[in-house]
């Protein structure tokens, strides 16, 4: 009989895990919130899309029509997972803001979470000022929209991500003024330039880099390294930023800095996994916040799987690679089976690449550009003020003090950034419930599932 494989995610983990799956037999349903599969990688309208902002799109269409086979339900909402006496996903299936979606309850043997990560950026005087967003929203617009953020963008942060904002911006009409870089260049190429016979796997991503830096040079767009946006400047939107030098532990360098005009800010200084359902399923993390996986790709938790950004962050080709091992194992696959020799070693030469990105971790010394009016917490306007007059209370009478981490994201944009001011786990990433749901749809649910029992 062929196992059950429910897949959470429909981007490039989870599309490579749906294809394995199905490969090796097992019956696959897929639960995306998005409404197209692709995730952030391959975010894409029909019609809006300029194809030169994909990558191995060909791939995706491959991957994309292999679901044929597979039950999808796009805009699912998924809200609690249960693991006593067996895997059940519960899910809310329409439109977020819609009064009519429908409750869906699937049942496992095997559940793969692919679900991701969400692009970080670190509190900045003046960043809740519109014209501010963050890189991957940034991208987001170009790629889905067709649309950039403004007219003259500064794009800043850390990290490689920043190289496709700045060329999806340009493809999509705007001006990139700036692409400011917290890491200084001495610290680029001692950490990228160690073992390089290490990288020689990852031929692709050098290709993709010369891309992007020949458009950089065509467009005589600035790179700036060693440098932090550290305020932005508008009264009722962004006029201008202060770009400043900064040292290695990214404190800002007095009187290093100067001011570009811009209209618009995108700001990304790495990613944060969503490990939100993994937790609800009992799954391990490690000390630096990612889902614990062996070499299946399984995790601690029975039956449970995980592949992507959720396991660390390693770049499209890895997640790719780790959704193979993950749906194929799932789905009771072995990994001296000869149809994973390929995916394995792609596995490794892209970790490889990935340990490289630590060149680019955020330094606590960002702290030091904030100011004590500065909001972290946007959904509730919390300033750092206020964070600071409850650091050393517990974490349940911080939030309930100050409300930090209790607006619409939940914490999903400022929570790391608050347990940096405070010093301590605040525990964001547990829920109960794991995503929003209104009182009447939870009252319907209930009510169905009665009816159901006494028709039984």
């Amino acid at each position: 009989m062929s196992r059950r494989v429910v897949v959470l995610g429909a981007g490039p983990a989870g599309l490579a895990a749906a294809q394995a799956a199905l490969a090796r037999g097992a019956q696959v349903t897929v639960l995306d919130e998005a409404e197209r599969p692709g995730g952030q990688f391959w975010r894409h309208h029909e019609a809006l899309t300029d194809r030169r902002m994909q990558h191995q799109w060909a791939r995706f269409e491959r991957l994309r029509g292999a679901l044929g086979r597979a039950a999808v339900h796009a805009q699912a909402s998924v809200w609690r997972i249960e693991t006593d006496g067996g895997l059940r996903v519960h899910a809310l299936v329409g439109p977020a803001d819609s009064a009519g979606r429908a409750g869906l309850t699937v049942e496992a043997d095997a559940l793969v979470i692919a679900t991701g990560a969400h692009d970080r950026a670190l509190p900045v005087p003046g960043w809740t000022l519109p014209g501010v967003v963050t890189a991957g929203a940034a991208q987001a617009l170009a790629k889905r929209d067709g649309v950039a953020p403004g007219r003259r963008t500064v794009v800043a942060g850390a990290g490689p991500f920043l190289l496709p904002v700045a060329a999806s911006i340009g493809l999509a009409g705007g001006t990139v003024a700036e692409v400011v870089e917290a890491v200084g260049s001495a610290a680029i190429v001692r950490g990228w330039g160690r073992s390089p016979w290490q990288l020689a796997g990852a031929a692709g991503k050098a290709g993709e880099l010369a891309e992007y830096v020949g458009d950089l040079v065509r467009h005589r767009t600035p790179y700036r390294f060693g440098s932090a946006v550290t305020r932005i400047h508008g009264d009722r939107a962004v006029e201008a930023v202060t770009v400043q030098r900064i040292d290695a532990e990214w404190r800002p360098v007095p009187g290093a800095g100067r001011i570009v005009e811009c209209d618009s800010v995108a700001l990304g200084h790495g990613f944060t996994p969503r490990l939100e359902a993994a937790i609800q399923a009992g799954c391990a993390i490690s000390p630096d916040r990612f889902v614990e996986v062996d070499e299946r790709q399984a995790t601690t938790a029975d039956g449970v799987f995980a592949a992507g950004e959720v396991t660390g962050i390693a770049g499209a080709d890895a997640a790719l690679a780790e959704g193979a091992v993950a749906g194929f194992t799932a789905a009771g696959g072995q990994l001296d089976d000869p149809r994973l020799r390929g995916v394995l070693a792609a596995r490794r030469r892209m970790h490889a690449f990935a340990e490289r990105l630590a060149t680019h971790a955020i330094r606590p010394g960002w702290t030091g550009w904030l100011d004590d009016a500065t909001i972290v917490c946007r959904c509730e306007s919390v300033t750092r003020a206020r964070i600071a007059e409850y650091a050393d209370a517990s974490s349940r009478g911080m939030r309930l003090a100050t409300r930090a981490g209790l607006g619409a994201c939940q914490g999903r944009t400022c929570g790391r950034s608050v347990e940096a001011l405070v010093a301590a786990s605040v525990d964001y990433d547990h829920r109960p419930v794991l995503s929003s749901i209104r009182i009447g749809e939870l009252a319907g649910l209930h009510d169905h599932h009665t009816q159901h029992q006494e028709q039984q």
